[in-house]
């Protein structure tokens, strides 16, 4: 199951945000790796106050949003997804741009990690 989170300067969720960028990004990794993922998959954002974020030793500087990607390594690596990884990272990209602005593109870090079958459980249960 493909689990999104999402950190992002708390300023920036303003409750009308929080819908648009949940669906966009379920959209972006269903695009990808097919419909199968969309009632799967979950997205998780996590505000963080501006005077705890940083960039370049500089407290308080806006960034985008970083979006990590955790899924089995066995759906990045599938012979009917081509080029997986590189594919999500456009289509996630895209997701943040729709809905915060052009602005936000060069900005925006997209993490993939791929889970080894037999290292996630879902219900105590290795899945």
């Amino acid at each position: 199951m493909p689990h999104l989170t999402v950190q992002i300067r708390e300023e920036a969720l303003d409750g009308s945000v929080e819908p648009k960028l949940i669906r966009a990004l379920t959209e972006a990794v269903a695009a990808v790796v097919g419909e199968w993922a969309r009632p799967v998959a979950v997205v998780e954002l996590f505000g963080v106050p501006e005077h705890r974020w940083g960039t370049g030793g500089i407290p308080g500087r806006a960034p985008a949003p970083v979006v990590t990607l955790n899924m089995r390594e066995g759906g990045l690596t599938h012979p009917r997804i081509p080029d997986a990884p590189a594919r999500l990272i456009g289509s996630l990209t895209e997701a943040v741009v729709t809905v915060f602005g052009e602005a936000v593109r060069g900005d925006v870090t997209v993490l993939i990690v791929g889970v080894p079958a037999g290292r996630s459980g879902v219900g105590g249960e290795v899945a």
